[in-house]
């Protein structure tokens, strides 16, 4: 979502004459977009800033100013704390005010570099996707696949989780104003869509019939733009993973079989005080489900080892729940916490060392998973969607219809297509592949 929203940021300031510049050194604006899920991402903001200190510095002793601004969630949560610590910068905004740049730079040019900054940081009466321009184009390397925001915020007030204070509450965006996003991105050449929300499966907004909308009923009409070969969503919430949208995994083409469904922790009593309002045996009927409507069905997932309170026993049934459904990848964390979360002062803190060592059981189970996945997917043929050039001349990347890296020798002029193809060989993080001949026309005759 931050890459979204820092190519959104870009479009706003576009009409004041800013472009993307090259560095810091040759800016005349730095933005810092964050992210507040994890502690290490706040002190990598101040360590950041004191870098863009000297910078800052250096351009004014050779008489060229540069506005320096702190956005996104870290802003949102520590506005105050970031102007006390690093009182040069200028600009310091959350994420539900980006559409408000302009006005932003305006009054800080007025300040002229004055201590204090300008803070926008509360949660404005409009809908920032109400009042921003339009998107100028993907924001992914080669243009081929792009992310698209839907719907924002979260209502379920995870333990553990700053999201709810720092995006707010659910919010959809029309689905007009999506589908109108999505065509002119399919226009500029975008061929695979990630639609993305905090809780993305919450999606509920205004259709255009009058209607509101559910995340199915919108991947219906995207499925309809010509040109937009595939549907990705994340991330998603268990409770609301509703029948609607488990029937589009089986009856929509152009959404992939791959699935994000963080479940956290395989432990009744742990997702109890993670206040998750799910059980382990929900997440595994919940499972059955998916997979008896795409029985090829990849999944994802997120877990958090070292929650408080966190036994051996708790651990023990993540393990077990892992090993039960199987992941094709999934990301893993020891609990960190934040400020103002419910677990943040929770009794029954993990000792360092004890959660350190069940997060590398995890992953190494994961990644156990995650190569049998990939090695199963060896003398498979599947669609790849190619994205753009490979790492050395004549090999094209792509993506399988399961997120997998792809990497073939094709002619560039299959990027931006799918082509068939089998996968040869397993490597670390990607897959090797052989183009079908009768992917490309050319190569079928070569081969000949």
């Amino acid at each position: 979502m931050n890459v979204y929203d820092s190519a959104r940021m870009a479009d706003v300031l576009r009409p004041l004459g800013y472009e993307p510049a090259d560095g810091p050194e040759t800016a005349d604006m730095v933005i810092l977009n964050t992210c507040h899920i994890r502690d290490r991402a706040a002190e990598k903001v101040f360590s950041e800033l004191g870098r863009l200190r000297v910078v800052k510095e250096a351009r004014a002793q050779a008489g060229l100013s540069t506005v320096l601004a702190v956005a996104g969630c870290v802003a949102q949560a520590e506005g105050a704390e970031i102007l006390a610590r690093a009182p040069y910068v200028d600009i310091v905004l959350g994420p539900q005010t980006y559409h408000r740049l302009p006005e932003m730079v305006a009054r800080a040019a007025r300040a002229g570099g004055l201590p204090g900054g300008v803070v926008e940081t509360d949660f404005p009466p409009e809908q920032k996707f109400d009042h921003l321009p339009d998107a100028t184009g993907p924001q992914l390397p080669g243009g081929v696949t792009a992310f698209l925001t839907v719907q924002e915020g979260c209502d379920k007030f995870c333990s553990f989780c700053v999201v709810p204070y720092t995006r707010g509450a659910e919010a959809s965006r029309p689905a007009a104003s999506v589908l109108a996003e999505a065509a002119r991105m399919v226009a500029g050449g975008v061929r695979e869509l990630t639609l993305l929300g905090q809780n993305v499966n919450a999606y509920h907004g205004d259709g255009p019939d009058g209607r509101t909308w559910g995340l199915a009923r919108l991947m219906q009409a995207l499925a309809d733009i010509p040109g937009l070969l595939r549907l990705r969503y994340t991330t998603s919430h268990p409770r609301d993973m509703d029948p609607t949208l488990i029937e589009a995994h089986r009856d929509l083409p152009q959404l992939m079989p791959f699935l994000h469904l963080p479940v956290q922790s395989g432990s009744d009593r742990m997702l109890a005080s993670m206040n998750r309002g799910h059980t382990a045996d929900d997440y595994r009927r919940l499972v059955d489900r998916l997979r008896r409507a795409r029985p090829d069905l990849a999944l994802s997932s997120d877990f958090i080892v070292g929650h408080p309170g966190e036994t051996d026993a708790d651990h023990a049934a993540t393990l077990r729940l892992i090993g039960e459904i199987g992941f094709a990848q999934a990301y893993s964390f020891r609990y960190s916490p934040r400020p103002g979360t419910p677990a943040a002062g929770a009794p029954g803190r993990v000792a360092d060392a004890v959660a350190g060592g069940r997060l590398q059981q995890v992953q190494a189970l994961i990644r156990q998973q995650q190569d049998r996945y990939n090695r199963n997917s060896v003398g498979a043929a599947m669609p790849v969607l190619f994205t753009g050039r490979g790492r050395r001349p004549g090999q094209l990347s792509g993506r399988s219809p399961y997120l997998q890296a792809v990497h073939a020798d094709a002619p560039e002029s299959l990027i931006g297509t799918v082509a068939p193809v089998t996968i040869t060989e397993m490597l670390t993080n990607s897959l090797t592949a052989t183009l079908d001949p009768a992917a490309n026309p050319l190569l079928e005759r070569a081969c000949a």
